[in-house]
């Protein structure tokens, strides 16, 4: 039992590994391209820009419906990410705001989105502390 619970620990310490290497790869992937990433409110923006992030557009921020920064995207790039938080509000915004960029033909890179859902972090104002911490 103890030799299957230090294997079974070792599986999950290597997978945590995994996960951090994948996305510290995946964020220097995006700072090399300049990918625009999009996000719900300034926290959100301030935590990408602490990991070297820039390209960063905030849904909610200058009183604009959400539609018109969805337009606004999608004039401004063809190829976006959406990072919004990973609580029922978060979601519920991923959901819509994605629809509406793959009706308007820009493309989605969900990679780090699918990272951050796999390492449980839940608001993406939270990264910056979550990968100083995380296991190294």
């Amino acid at each position: 039992d103890v030799a299957c619970s230090n294997h079974v620990g070792s599986i999950l310490f290597y997978s945590e590994m995994m996960t951090k290497w994948g996305l510290l790869e995946e964020i220097e992937k995006i700072k090399k391209e300049n990918l625009l990433i999009v996000v719900e409110g300034k926290k959100d923006k301030s935590a990408l820009e602490q990991i070297g992030l820039k390209n960063i557009f905030v849904l909610d921020e200058n009183g604009k419906s959400l539609l018109i920064k969805i337009e606004e995207i999608s004039q401004r790039d063809k190829e976006c990410i959406i990072l919004t938080d990973f609580d029922k509000k978060g979601k519920e915004i991923y959901k819509l705001v994605k629809s509406e960029l793959l009706q308007k033909g820009i493309t989605l890179n969900n990679k780090l989105r699918n990272l951050l859902l796999k390492s449980h972090l839940s608001h993406i104002e939270g990264i910056f502390t979550f990968l100083k911490n995380y296991p190294k």
